[in-house]
């Protein structure tokens, strides 16, 4: 039995770059950071961040780049994908990036921001890269500012 699944809850670390590829499909990659806490032997308190690349395809990745913004919270749900390539210096380079399948967003670095939840609709079925995503129905939060209304989503 084969699985690959990764879920990473993090903050966004800069705005995501959105491209559109010859065939018109959007691709967002960007990159969010997760710290990991510990006490070591000693009592110490330790620390470490990483750094995971994620890239989104289609809708989603007009989404992402619509409404995620540096420092914001995010949850990511994708499959886990190693690419390689030669580099213009003659050496061969591996990047492992979460293909994003479903995404939540948290509120804003700022603490002004909305917060909702996109995923895959479960009857699509796509094609590799071909993912599209549509937006769940919004939720109440204290963290709203102002009511967000069903027709004043863009998609």
């Amino acid at each position: 039995m084969n699985f690959n699944k990764a879920i990473v809850i993090g903050r966004v670390t800069k705005d995501p770059e959105i491209r559109t590829t010859p065939s018109g499909q959007s691709v967002a990659t960007l990159s969010i950071a997760t710290n990991r806490v510990w006490n070591n032997n000693s009592g110490e308190r330790q620390e470490k961040t990483e750094f995971h690349n994620i890239v989104a395809w289609g809708k989603l990745a007009e989404i992402c780049g619509q409404y995620l913004t540096k420092g914001q919270e995010v949850l990511f749900e994708g499959r886990m994908e190693t690419r390689t390539w030669e580099g213009q210096d003659g050496q061969k380079r591996s990047r492992t990036e979460i293909i994003a399948e479903n995404m939540q967003m948290g509120a804003k670095s700022k603490g002004t921001g909305n917060s909702g939840s996109y995923e895959k609709p479960a009857s699509t079925s796509a094609a590799p890269h071909e993912s599209h995503s549509a937006p769940a129905p919004a939720k109440e939060s204290e963290n709203f500012e102002e009511e967000i209304r069903i027709e004043d989503i863009p998609f």
